[in-house]
């Protein structure tokens, strides 16, 4: 079963040319963007004049079959939750969360191949996209964008590969505490998924709100985490490791 409607949202798309007037700010982010930063001047200014500017509100939904299957996205700002449903349980997986210096859908734009997935907008999210085939053409002309663009799936297929095998050998406990230090950053804070809710944690690791919960309420009472006002913080990173490094 694939679902097909979109949520209405009000939407604002640029053809990015030179007189637009956010032009400029979306090629300094091109610039600096972690897939596209070793190009040359040319070879971004071409990209983003290859793409269109839009935003979208927070909670707009894509699903299968919609015709943002047939568009590549790069994320300015905001988060994007890729996920698959099953229909039967209406029970949803999480199988990556986006967010500035991402892309969606690069295993798509590679192999070519239409790639079945749902995704959602957790923030208002900016984004400059473009077609596939547009996308495609300008690799061959600027092919030097691969350097970057095969280690990045590279790492999206390690990330997925790790869940898949947490969500069949590790216990909950260990799900979370995997969860929360993949995405602390360097000064061990917890960033991406601090502010998100147990539905969407538990998407996340194969679980179920009431689960997420009491082990987040046990993480608590550890003296691990605290959370306040919809806000996860680290406040034991050494004994979240611990969990982690048990498995």
């Amino acid at each position: 079963m694939i679902r097909t409607q979109k949520r209405t949202t009000s939407i604002k798309t640029k053809i990015m040319k030179t007189t637009a007037i956010n032009y400029s700010v979306c090629l300094t982010q091109l610039e600096n963007h972690k897939l596209f930063k070793h190009l040359n001047n040319e070879a971004v200014i071409s990209l983003l004049e290859n793409c269109k500017y839009t935003t979208w509100q927070k909670g707009t939904e894509f699903f299968e079959g919609d015709n943002s299957s047939n568009n590549f996205y790069i994320i300015l700002s905001g988060r994007i939750k890729t996920y698959k449903t099953n229909f039967d349980t209406d029970r949803n997986y999480t199988l990556s969360l986006l967010g500035k210096g991402d892309v969606v859908d690069i295993m798509a734009l590679i192999d070519g191949k239409k790639h079945n997935i749902n995704f959602t907008t957790i923030d208002e999210v900016e984004v400059l996209y473009t077609s596939m085939t547009n996308m495609r053409h300008w690799m061959e002309k600027y092919p030097a964008v691969y350097k970057t663009f095969m280690p990045y799936m590279s790492s999206q297929m390690r990330v997925m590969e790790v869940n898949l095998t947490d969500n069949i050998l590790a216990d909950i406990p260990t799900r979370l505490a995997r969860l929360f230090v993949s995405n602390c950053n360097e000064s061990k804070h917890l960033e991406k998924i601090n502010d998100l809710s147990h539905d969407e944690i538990a998407n996340m690791i194969g679980s179920t709100r009431a689960v997420v919960n009491r082990h987040i309420q046990q993480f608590k009472r550890n003296g691990i985490i605290s959370v306040q006002r919809k806000q996860t913080t680290i406040l034991n990173y050494q004994l979240l490791t611990q969990h982690v490094d048990a498995f």
